[in-house]
């Protein structure tokens, strides 16, 4: 009996310490190079020649994350976010359009640094990537869709300041590298029409984001 009564009193000082679970949400722009897209894209004269995709270019990336303080200065996070790009052209008269998406489920590690009103949160982690890639060719009434499985790797630096007692403004910096495979349909992946290498999405970003976080 003494000895649960210790838990329990040990549970209760802890969780005075420590908010137990953070939950964030955020939306930003990511910059990101997709090198064997954007050579599909600028060889395969989707693109017009005053009109190139560039090496990196912008993306846009919805995030959710739920993180557990387990110590004075350590959270182990778990993160979903969503990144999103589009490309259209019109090289022959007609419309070329080209989208893709990649889910982003990762495990992430932080060292926290606690203040009055603020903290700040420095990790990385690991997940696994789902890509997706939908195609509608000029004067074509329906699109191609290909899909691949693959995992990447994430730096993150974050800061929350204080709104209210349990509400936090924060902004979000990442480094991403993906190892997102080659999307296939049906077994069969995009060409490069001037090479003829498979298409991937294989990428480097740096992003910055903002959003709220709730401390319970």
């Amino acid at each position: 009996m003494k000895k649960f009564i210790a838990l329990l009193i040990f549970i209760s000082i802890n969780q005075m310490v420590f908010p137990q679970i953070s939950l964030r949400g955020g939306m930003g722009i990511n910059f990101i190079s997709t090198p064997t897209l954007r050579d599909y894209l600028n060889d395969g004269h989707f693109a017009p020649i005053n009109n190139q995709v560039a090496t990196f270019n912008t993306a846009i990336n919805f995030s959710g994350e739920m993180d557990f303080r387990a110590a004075k200065n350590y959270e182990l996070g778990v993160e979903v976010a969503y990144l999103y790009n589009s490309f259209t052209f019109s090289p022959n008269g007609g419309r070329y359009e080209l989208s893709y998406g990649v889910v982003m489920p990762t495990i992430v590690n932080y060292y926290v640094i606690d203040g009055q009103g603020y903290n700040f949160k420095f990790g990385g982690g690991l997940g696994i990537r789902f890509a997706s890639i939908s195609v509608l060719p000029e004067f074509t009434p329906t699109s191609n869709n290909y899909s691949s499985v693959g995992f990447g790797i994430l730096l993150r630096a974050l800061g929350n300041t204080a709104l209210g007692s349990n509400v936090y403004a924060n902004i979000t910096g990442d480094i991403r590298y993906d190892i997102n495979g080659t999307p296939k349909n049906n077994g069969s992946p995009i060409l490069d029409p001037t090479f003829g290498n498979n298409v991937n999405l294989n990428s480097l970003s740096v992003g910055l984001s903002l959003g709220i976080t709730y401390i319970f």
